[in-house]
């Protein structure tokens, strides 16, 4: 790994390049080099933490002013709790995962002697543009020298100290290893970002990890195709028929387990009829833990009825922009749901508002039906879509990915937590024995067109 100021083109290049013999190694060299590469983070753990702790220290100031987001501060904090470990068990679960390169998905026999074969390869040249999170650099090199592919690394400012000495020690790891030092490129000044957006040549894939505004604007500058999700807006849908302490369980840990993550809840539609049976408890539970609700006329009619104790601050009104906003925070969105004409389901009200207002990131039901579920799962146009389970599953270590670059809400390559299956394509092998195309159109041979065993 290297942390370069090299132009645009160079560094596109030099990973071009770097790709192709990466390509290469075995499965054996690619997995010696992230056992080197864990236990080179294991050992120079204080050393990361104390360049961690100065852009934290710098971060919090930038908060306390109101420049920075309090959300983006609790993603720059590598010294949370099993945050670190949970780092490296990360780079560990993707060593162990079965290797990504060289998998055959289909195997034909076009004729005698001539075999087709459809084969994971890796994608090439990934261009990774994050904020704040300085883990995702040991999360992406694993992921990419797993998959054999090269990796552009660009940082928010916010965490630059993390970023220096996590690549220091990265790259004084892959010197040791089979991998090319090009494989991975931690880029410091931002100026170089625009020109390596033009650089279709050598890029084969763009993955911004961070802000809307970031997402939007790597979208809008280049040529390369892009692999994310520039909100994570997860709805949980409350059915009439919803077990109350599965539902309040579930509710409760979606919002709550850790705001600041994308795959949090943001609006909770609640089906009239649960309106003064499971939601008020559900309700009391999100407020205890400081949650504020911003409802719609009839939830904040039920909660200023039955919880008249009620904070002003933490129940307010709702208004429409509410139900397309990603809080990021302790802040939660509530509607009533109601069938949209006589004869109707509400459950297709929720997904009918779901899919005009979610990002198609994670929603989930909670309901006791499965005929209820069903509808509401394959009506839901987002990447997951979940029964009775918490949005903060939408995850890749927790999807048994070992760990993922991003979450991507595309409908083209990959979608949802984007793991190793993810970083990889295919290519079309054939052999033969000297076949020609010309016998084949000239009659003089037919196709077999036989499907094989992979």
């Amino acid at each position: 790994m290297s942390l370069t100021e090299s132009s645009a083109t160079d560094i596109a290049r030099a990973a071009s390049l770097a790709s192709r013999r990466l390509a290469t190694l075995s499965e054996a060299d690619r997995n010696g080099a992230l056992t080197t590469l864990h236990d080179a983070l294991l050992r120079n753990k204080s050393f990361i933490l104390e360049a961690n702790a100065k852009d934290v220290k710098s971060a919090t100031r930038e908060a306390e002013s109101g420049n920075l987001s309090h959300s983006v501060l609790n993603r720059l904090d590598l010294s949370r709790p099993g945050k670190y470990d949970d780092m490296l068990k990360g780079i560990l679960s993707v060593r162990d995962l079965h290797d990504p390169i060289g998998h055959v998905t289909l195997r034909t026999l076009l004729d005698d002697g001539l075999v087709l074969e459809r084969v994971s390869c890796p994608i090439g040249v990934l261009l990774i543009i994050f904020e704040a999170r300085p883990e995702v650099i040991a999360n992406i090199v694993a992921l990419s020298v797993k998959s054999g592919n090269a990796a552009i690394l660009k940082g928010g400012k916010e965490s630059t100290e993390s970023f220096v000495a996590i690549s220091q020690v990265i790259s004084d790891a892959i010197a040791d290893t089979q991998v090319p030092q090009s494989s991975v490129q931690l880029v410091r000044t931002r100026d170089v970002v625009s020109s390596l957006l033009d650089q279709e040549s050598f890029i084969d894939l763009v993955i911004p990890r961070g802000s809307n505004d970031l997402v939007r604007f790597v979208k809008d500058n280049t040529k390369i195709p892009v692999l994310g999700h520039a909100e994570g807006i997860c709805s949980a849908y409350l059915h009439s028929d919803a077990d109350p302490e599965v539902a309040l369980k579930v509710i409760v840990d979606s919002k709550t387990d850790y705001p600041a993550a994308c795959n949090s809840l943001e609006t909770l539609l609640v089906h009239r009829d649960a309106l003064e049976t499971v939601f008020p408890d559900v309700a009391e539970a999100l407020l205890s833990k400081g949650v504020c609700l911003r409802c719609d006329k009839p939830a904040k009619a039920v909660l200023t009825k039955l919880l008249p104790a009620t904070p002003v601050h933490l129940l307010q009104d709702a208004v429409d922009s509410d139900y397309r906003t990603e809080f990021l925070d302790l802040t939660l969105a509530v509607k009533t749901i109601t069938p949209s004409q006589p004869g109707s389901l509400a459950v297709d009200a929720a997904v009918a508002h779901i899919n005009s207002h979610s990002s198609k990131h994670t929603d989930i039901i909670l309901t006791s039906s499965r005929g209820v579920a069903d509808t509401f799962m394959k009506g839901v146009d987002s990447a997951g879509v979940f029964w009775n389970a918490s949005t903060r599953f939408a995850d890749g270590m927790r999807y048994g990915f070992g760990t993922e670059v991003g979450i991507s809400t595309n409908k083209i390559h990959t979608r949802g937590p984007v793991g190793l299956d993810g970083l990889t394509i295919y290519k079309y092998l054939i052999r033969g024995n000297g076949h020609r195309a010309s016998d084949y159109s000239q009659g003089k041979r037919k196709w077999k067109h036989q499907r094989l065993s992979p």
